[in-house]
């Protein structure tokens, strides 16, 4: 078992990589393996957190914290990993390579996103003349936008990445045991995503921050997104209902 686990993919080739690949390969997959895919996770489902009394209690900053570091931590890996496969001979590239490229790109687009994603408004951020009015709390077309690209970007940022990690260990011929230990770290990402998208976690981001309150411009407006739940006053009421009589009964 374990000569298999330390056996690289491909017997017929040998596992040698010098120290700038070895590390360029840890930097990638600690970024777009391990980090990426947890500050989407926390960012999708973990806006509301278990035991937060929402709505009543709202704009918790926990996520959005844990999203911005996370992903700051991957760019400064994808830097370092960059930097040290340097120079590059543009005449030898593997599609490895290329995808490596196209994941800069669209990262550089995300980052270009954010700077611009425009003002948030709102009770919590007003203007400088008392306004609440803001790209975000107005839900502008900029802002809708904005929220389209940036999570359609950022998912098929997540796919690129994979893809283009599993095609630098094919192209490095890791042994056995890289490959299996990715496979069952996405494996259970992949778990936890679906427990908690049933679990009805995946909470407006709006609403999350503003509360459910009509008053809120936002929410006369469609939610965007697939799969994220808006609630409603009733519905909340309701929640908390149950929750009382729940507590009764014990």
């Amino acid at each position: 078992m374990w000569d298999w686990l330390l056996s690289p993919m491909d017997a017929a080739r040998a596992h040698e990589v010098g120290f700038a690949v070895s590390w360029h390969a840890r930097s990638m997959v600690l970024g777009w393996g391990v980090l990426a895919p947890l500050a989407v996770l926390i960012a999708r489902f973990f806006k509301v957190l278990p035991g937060q009394d929402f709505p009543r209690e709202v704009d918790s900053l926990a996520w959005w914290r844990s999203h911005w570091i996370g992903q700051m931590a991957v760019m400064g890996l994808t830097a370092l990993g960059f930097v040290l496969v340097l120079p590059v001979d543009f005449t030898r590239m593997s599609l490895h390579n290329w995808f490596g490229y196209g994941v800069l790109v669209l990262l550089t687009v995300q980052v270009l996103l954010g700077l611009f994603r425009g003002s948030k408004g709102g009770p919590t951020a007003p203007a400088p003349d008392g306004s609440l009015h803001g790209h975000h709390y107005d839900m502008t077309p900029w802002r809708l936008m904005f929220e389209a690209l940036h999570k359609s970007i950022g998912y098929g940022l997540l796919l690129l990445g994979v893809i283009t990690i599993l095609l630098g260990l094919w192209k490095a011929n890791g042994p056995n045991w890289m490959w299996l230990s990715l496979i069952l770290w996405w494996a259970g990402l992949i778990t936890a995503f679906v427990i908690l998208q049933k679990r009805g976690m995946a909470i407006d981001t709006y609403q999350a921050i503003w509360g459910d309150d009509p008053a809120h411009p936002g929410n006369a407006r469609p939610h965007p997104g697939w799969g994220v739940r808006r609630t409603t006053r009733k519905e909340d009421t309701d929640v908390r209902s149950d929750r009382r009589d729940r507590v009764r009964s014990h």
